[in-house]
């Protein structure tokens, strides 16, 4: 199934569910920035000594990078903008469970964020797909 037309079909609708999964599920966090404010992200960069303005870039990360990987436009670059928020994102609020299981599932710890980051990767390594507004051979797609 993985050659042929129905195999690319296949791939390219998996690259969309991918992409919709991902951009959606971090879509709802931007939201709740924009609905409840972000202080807490603005303070967290601010004890590292950094301008707390710097924690506006939460909303590049979390409302355009998911909009730009949903619509598929210019999805490699929203793709990054999420990889770099979620890196961001542990260094200011998870590091201290980087290498800790879940007490009660006995699960990574930071199972979500891992899975939002290592999400975003692989949409920057395949791409939109066909399945997008700007087709497969789109810029940055």
């Amino acid at each position: 199934m993985a050659n042929g037309p129905s195999g690319d079909a296949m791939s390219d609708l998996g690259r969309l569910v991918l992409r919709l999964v991902l951009g959606i599920l971090i879509l709802f966090h931007g939201v709740a920035k924009i609905t409840g404010g972000i202080a807490f992200v603005t303070g967290g960069v601010e004890k590292l000594g950094l301008p707390p303005a710097l924690g506006y870039l939460v909303y590049v990360g979390e409302v355009l990078g998911p909009l730009l990987i949903v619509f598929g436009l210019w999805a490699r670059v929203g793709a990054f903008l999420i990889f770099v928020n979620m890196i961001v994102a542990v260094l200011l609020a998870h590091t201290s469970q980087l290498f800790m299981l879940n007490k009660n599932t006995g699960g990574y710890q930071l199972e979500l964020q891992a899975m939002y980051l290592f999400g975003s990767l692989a949409v920057m390594l395949l791409g939109a797909g066909r399945f997008s507004v700007a087709g497969a051979r789109g810029r940055f797609n």
